[in-house]
């Protein structure tokens, strides 16, 4: 028996399903048993949705920490191509995209005294303005776009170098990452105006009545919050980003309040559940392929109009990639499931890989071209 089994067994019997090992020692029991495993680096802003979340509901999870750049042999192991952060696995499924990975979280692990939930109820306006703030903040042309253009490059070395850079255009396309100074001062100028509206709009009417959370609950912080204050968490927190004769303390109290009694009350979870142990993509995939799935396929749906468009069945191969960021790396599978909401793979190396719809493109993988 090799060391890297060894190593996964012992995972398997401490830290994985009802309860998890940290630098705090053991957490208290919760009733789900797939193990969680998320794929990030700590300063990534999309990340930080996921880590929140996990803390906020006491979920247990491993973490397999990331290079900021590519390549990253640990998701290659996996037999992916994608290249966004985060990635979580929930069981031997694989989720991309925080706009899918945060409700199939909500779902997959049920709401308890240990994991209670965060997402507003179902069929209510609190669950409208809760998926209206995650496609505000998270969309192609969304306030997170305006924020990318707020980084304080003179005081940031990684934006300096060289090899970020070029991985940057590899992410964001060319034509995106390069530009004059002229240009990136305009889109500074730009970006401060669209953060001064965000901002502007969470004080004078979300947060308005001086209600503590987005919600109105004094139970603390929603799904809802998660999705409204992760930019502005981060734009407010890069020193050098903000221009504070525009945006401040003094101008926005109740955002900047709100800012951080969402933080203390991260700050608070985590020290109830402690750090998450850190793995390597080795035991990481060793985990996730010895787990068992935790949903049945979703089935493909025949009235969705790309599968109408190119006559998709279950089994096809089919290729699947995003399309605002990180487009050319293209991840093929057979197709286990379509629907509105999410396209579902099986992957050669086992694995079933889920990824949104929004954002998201799907086509049939095109045969080769006969040799001559």
């Amino acid at each position: 028996m090799g060391r890297a089994t060894l190593e996964v067994r012992n995972l398997k019997r401490h830290e994985i399903g009802n309860c998890t090992m940290s630098s705090a020692g053991p957490q208290p029991q919760g009733e789900h048993q797939h193990p969680v495993i998320l794929y990030h680096y700590p300063f990534s802003p999309y990340a930080r949705r996921v880590a929140w979340y996990l803390r906020l509901r006491g979920i247990p999870y491993l973490q397999c920490l990331q290079p900021p750049i590519l390549p990253r042999p640990d998701i290659a192991l996996l037999g992916l191509k994608h290249r966004r952060i985060p990635i979580l696995s929930i069981g031997r499924d694989i989720y991309l995209d925080t706009r899918l990975i945060l409700p199939k979280l909500e779902e997959l692990i049920p709401p308890s005294t240990a994991h209670p939930p965060l997402s507003a109820p179902a069929a209510t306006t609190d669950l409208a303005l809760q998926h209206l703030l995650s496609l505000w903040t998270t969309s192609a042309n969304g306030l997170f776009s305006h924020a990318q253009n707020l980084l304080p490059g003179a005081d940031l070395p990684l934006l300096r170098d060289p090899a970020f850079r070029r991985d940057r255009a590899d992410y964001n396309g060319p034509a995106a990452t390069a530009s004059s100074k002229e240009e990136a001062a305009a889109r500074r100028v730009e970006a401060i105006s669209a953060i001064r509206d965000a901002i502007s709009f969470l004080e004078t009417a979300v947060l308005a009545d001086g209600r503590e959370w987005i919600l109105g609950t004094g139970k603390g912080p929603a799904l809802a919050d998660i999705e409204g204050v992760w930019v502005v968490h981060w734009v407010t927190g890069l020193k050098g980003a903000l221009d504070e004769s525009v945006i401040s303390r003094a101008r926005y109290p109740k955002v900047y309040a709100w800012v951080e009694r969402f933080q203390k009350a991260v700050s608070e979870a985590k020290g109830r559940v402690g750090e998450p142990r850190t793995v390597n993509g080795e035991e990481a995939r060793a985990v996730i392929a010895s787990a068992e799935a935790p949903e049945e396929g979703t089935g493909v749906d025949g009235e969705e109009p790309v599968v109408k468009a190119y006559g998709l069945k279950e089994g096809a191969l089919v290729e699947v990639w995003p399309v605002d960021s990180g487009s050319a790396h293209v991840d093929v599978g057979r197709l286990a499931g379509l629907n509105a909401r999410e396209v579902v793979l099986d992957t050669a190396e086992g694995f079933r890989v889920h990824a949104p719809r929004h954002g998201f493109r799907v086509r049939p993988l095109k045969p080769a071209e006969p040799s001559l």
